[in-house]
């Protein structure tokens, strides 16, 4: 790192916090608690405002929330809001979206708790890990753990593919595997697996359990053998049961199938940039928790950031493009919020790990990008998608997918690993 890219992070810096404690945190606090009927409210427009006319609630945003409003409440403890809209929430989710019959949470309800989608789908899951098992280490409460643990328990007797490794991904409310094609109940994938990463890396630091160590060792392994292509060292997509790859497709329950604005790609199969660089600093994170050498993975997580370097950067204008080829130029060009703020995360932890000063540039651009472009000063919060000039196409504040998880994480996040970078003399790299 030379000193103007020290002095430009620097420079980032402070504004980063800003936005995170005077924009994304009160945006969520003032809007995204339902206090009529509990649980948390996630569509809003580009001026910010409820839209009452999609209220169902989803597992993934509804946990993201739970996951967000504890982590905010270790960033401010003075008021003890965060706590308590964290605290009502896991009330909420335990509530309602907890399936007696055949255990295991639901996909969706509607605004006043009733059941909508008693799918079991292990992304879901692996959220409510992630969410339960941070709101414990957040706020001591155990019940956050003790629920996790039991969703942990759960997968490892219905989802845990004992012969071939991972995970099944798709599954009916009875936890039998759905069915082909749209269902998906044949598929696995770089996705579910990275989020499972996440999931177990979080329930580990809570419990400090050997199982749950071990079965985060073995999703690490999974994404390494079979997701990602060892020649360019992107991350893959989807794959049969036996860890082939397939032409990736729309599924059920997915943002892609939901999301606003997707362009579909007639061609070869895909990798995401932001997937990417999200792999790399969740894996930095789980190698933190268990106190384990990275030395292993530092090839992978090399060519991983170059790939994303060489093509996932738009040099001319900042930002992260969406997808692109394994080897070749990116095919989808525009710039997602999520696949910005992942990145923008990932970067530094590539930095961390390998020393390449052009991460850092890379790094700047992105935030740059986004602050012009995405990022909606007035209110707070980030815009959903851009083209790669920065002509905004979605502006939407909040939708059923997209919460305070993605852009409250990441900067908090980016504010750790700058502090860090920042912390560090140039002579100790």
């Amino acid at each position: 790192m030379n000193s103007q890219q020290r002095q430009l992070l620097a420079a980032i810096q402070p504004r980063i916090e800003r936005h995170l404690k005077q924009g994304i945190i009160p945006f969520w606090l003032e809007r995204g608690i339902d206090h009529e009927f509990g649980g948390y409210l996630t569509c809003f427009d580009a001026q910010g405002r409820f839209d009452s006319s999609d209220t169902d609630k989803y597992i993934v945003t509804q946990t993201r929330m739970i996951w967000g409003m504890s982590v905010f409440a270790e960033l401010l403890p003075e008021t003890g809001a965060c706590r308590r809209a964290a605290e009502q929430g896991l009330d909420f989710f335990i509530d309602r979206f907890w399936e007696p019959e055949h255990g295991g949470w639901r996909w969706k309800v509607d605004r006043q708790g009733r059941p909508l989608d008693d799918g079991k789908v292990v992304y879901g899951q692996s959220f409510a890990i992630y969410a339960l098992a941070q709101y414990t280490l957040s706020t001591g409460d155990p019940r956050g753990l003790e629920w996790a643990a039991r969703t942990f328990d759960l997968l490892q007797k219905y989802c845990a593919d004992t012969a071939r490794g991972g995970y099944y991904e798709n599954l009916e409310p009875d936890w039998t595997p759905s069915a082909p094609g749209f269902p998906a109940g044949e598929r696995k994938s770089l996705d579910i697996h990275m989020h499972l990463l996440e999931a177990f890396t979080a329930l580990y630091a809570a419990s400090r359990a050997e199982i749950h160590r071990r079965r985060l060792e073995e999703v690490i392994d999974v994404l390494f053998t079979h997701m990602v292509d060892p020649v360019s060292g992107c991350g893959l997509n989807q794959f049969d049961l036996h860890f082939r790859r397939l032409p990736p497709i729309a599924i059920r329950r997915t943002w892609n199938a939901e999301r606003e604005g997707e362009l579909a790609v007639n061609g070869p199969d895909t990798t995401s940039y932001g997937h990417n660089l999200e792999f790399v600093w969740l894996l930095q994170h789980a190698c933190q928790v268990m106190g384990k050498s990275a030395e292993a993975y530092l090839p992978a997580i090399r060519k991983m950031a170059c790939h994303a370097l060489e093509y996932g950067v738009d040099w001319q204008r900042g930002g992260i493009y969406r997808d692109g080829l394994h080897q070749g130029p990116a095919v989808v060009r525009d710039k997602e919020w999520w696949q910005q703020t992942e990145s923008m995360v990932g970067l530094l932890a590539a930095y961390e790990w390998t020393g390449e000063p052009r991460l850092l540039d890379a790094f700047a651009l992105a935030w740059e990008f986004a602050d012009r472009h995405l990022i909606n000063h007035e209110l707070g919060e980030w815009r959903t998608l851009a083209d790669e000039t920065g002509r905004v196409l979605v502006p939407e504040l909040g939708n059923p997918w997209k919460a305070c998880y993605h852009s409250g994480r990441a900067m908090n996040e980016v504010l750790k690993r700058l502090n860090r970078i920042l912390s560090t003399p140039e002579s100790a790299r």
